[in-house]
């Protein structure tokens, strides 16, 4: 399993093995113990499958407050999806910042957003799944979003707005400058 932290580094691309042959393939899509020593040490509580039909479909930006944050393991096992994380601990360096991956069922990769970031997907084909394993379960109470195309985000999506594909909750969330964040990151306050 390669885990390959990006330009935020505390999420992380994590490509299984795949092993195949004239029968198929195999692969190991999650081992805890592999993905500790790669610094991901998260005990998962629940998978989630999302089926999107269309070619365009947005899916956030999403989160979830304490007590209920949410660690996330993204994969997608059908089509393709550009995924983003926006940074929103208070006190981070990046704070307010992003980074992306594409991900697909023939890269066969993963994203790993933890906890305090705000993540989204916009999927690149039509009848995309994703599957991906949360560790704190749905609690709605608790849940919260940035809208989706905020310039001050300045996420590169690639499919314009206009072919967006949107839920009416994701239409209505609030941009970054009038979100308050319940996070706040581990180094905030030292001197």
């Amino acid at each position: 399993m390669n885990v390959e932290p990006l330009a935020i580094p505390d999420v992380k691309l994590v490509t299984p093995q795949r092993h195949g042959d004239h029968r198929g393939f195999f692969s190991e899509v999650y081992r805890r113990d592999h993905l500790a020593a790669a610094g991901i040490d998260v005990l998962f509580v629940q998978d989630n499958h999302s089926f999107s039909a269309e070619r365009g479909t947005v899916r956030g930006l999403h989160l979830q407050a304490p007590p209920f944050a949410q660690d996330k393991l993204v994969r997608v096992t059908r089509g393709a999806a550009f995924d983003v994380a926006v940074d929103v601990r208070r006190g981070s360096p990046t704070y307010g910042r992003h980074v992306s991956a594409m991900l697909s069922a023939d890269a066969w990769n993963q994203l790993f957003v933890p906890a305090g970031f705000a993540h989204g997907i916009m999927t690149l084909v039509a009848d995309t799944e994703i599957l991906y394993k949360v560790s704190a379960r749905y609690a709605p109470e608790h849940d919260q979003g940035l809208l989706w195309n905020d310039p001050a985000l300045g996420i590169p999506w690639p499919i314009p707005a206009a072919e967006a594909v949107l839920s009416e909750r994701d239409r209505h969330h609030p941009v970054l400058a009038d979100f308050t964040t319940p996070f706040v990151h581990p180094a905030a306050g030292r001197g």
